[in-house]
């Protein structure tokens, strides 16, 4: 078997079912096991229990399929690239100082309005992904008979984002996230493992981030205790969606007019100034780019089941979504916010009560 021209087809393939970015990475220990160990030691993981749990699975893929010898590593485009990319006017970022961004994040496009991160404006991104990635490994397996392959994304215990760097798809930036020089980082990372010892691509060296901060230096809240490491447990990503219990009272004003999660430090990136060169795969839906806090608090279980199913909204149940839009209203400081917030003090949630009290609170604040 040509091992070469089977990559060629496999990565050819992968770009039909809407993944811009491939490469093969070699299925060994995770370069990053030692780093990723110390992260979740020094507490920077919060209520993720799941991510102790599987941390020691991490160090290597064997632990999600054994005898595997390669691991494919994609990348699929997100978010309106209309919106958020530019001519970028060299190969190298640009310092923090030579780069001002023309997005106003704490301020609010209209009143009252929530913002929902890139990703979230559109279908649940893990269905849309697996039914790719699991079309990819039946591929595979039919072109070679008696292999095994296997698609995973998101929930597996794989660290991703190493072995997108050492398959060739960019570096890991100050913010953490993976970059690539073409694309930027508004993108998906999912992977196919494989039995088969495929052709192996030349892995990313080096960074290019030199001395630009602006990520660091745009967090709302601070999330970032130094370059490449991200305290989750401050990050508006993490407070908006994966917290299940109340927000910390001095991170709620930083979170601003964030619903669900939150873009800041890609919009501040040179890096995604770049037109991205492809077309994007995952469909976007400008409907929610921007939702309403006051219909949100509306919503009761089975509305809000109905509206957000099929989203990735969903995960984050009645009762955070309720909280982080009562956050919102709060830091709207817009006392036409004031009616709504006091029905919302009968919500059968707690959690829900006690956002829309401190909302309340902070709107009177400011009225006097």
């Amino acid at each position: 078997m040509d091992y070469g021209l089977l990559t060629t087809r496999l990565k050819a393939e992968a770009l039909q079912h809407g993944f811009s970015l491939s490469g093969i990475a070699p299925a060994t220990e995770a370069d990053g096991f030692a780093r990723y160990q110390q992260w979740l030691e020094k507490g920077y993981a919060g209520e993720m229990d799941y991510l102790h749990r599987l941390g020691p699975p991490r160090r290597h893929p064997a632990s999600i399929l054994e005898g595997v010898r390669s691991v494919l590593m994609l990348g699929m485009e997100y978010g309106e690239r209309g919106t958020r990319n530019a001519e970028c006017g060299t190969e190298e970022a640009k310092t923090e100082e030579s780069f001002v961004s023309s997005v106003p994040h704490s301020a609010f496009r209209v009143p009252r309005s929530g913002r929902v991160a890139s990703y979230a404006a559109g279908p649940d991104y893990h269905r849309f992904v697996w039914d790719r990635i699991n079309a990819l490994s039946d591929w595979l397996m039919v072109e070679v008979p008696g292999c095994t392959a296997l698609g995973v994304a998101d929930t597996a215990p794989l660290l991703e984002r190493d072995f997108a760097r050492r398959a060739g798809l960019g570096w890991v930036g100050k913010n953490t996230m993976l970059i690539n020089p073409r694309r930027g980082s508004y993108f998906f990372l999912a992977a196919v493992l494989t039995d088969l010892e495929l052709q192996f691509d030349v892995a990313f060296a080096g960074s290019h981030c030199g001395t630009c901060t602006a990520c660091l230096d745009a967090c709302p809240t601070k999330a970032f205790p130094e370059p490449f490491v991200l305290d989750a447990t401050r990050c508006i990503s993490y407070l908006t969606i994966e917290l299940r219990s109340e927000i910390p009272v001095d991170l709620r004003e930083p979170i601003g007019n964030w619903l669900y999660g939150c873009d800041v430090c890609q919009e501040v990136c040179p890096w995604n100034r770049k037109e991205s060169p492809g077309p994007i795969a995952f469909p976007h839906d400008p409907d929610l780019e921007w939702l309403d806090p006051v219909e949100l608090l509306g919503l009761d279980a089975d509305a809000y089941r109905v509206r957000f199913k099929k989203t990735s909204l969903f995960r984050n149940r009645r009762a955070g979504l309720l909280r982080n839009a009562a956050i919102v209203l709060g830091n709207s400081g817009d006392d036409r916010a004031l009616p709504v917030l006091e029905k919302a003090l009968t919500d059968p949630e707690e959690l829900v009560r006690e956002a829309a009290s401190w909302a309340i609170e902070r709107i009177r604040q400011r009225m006097l």
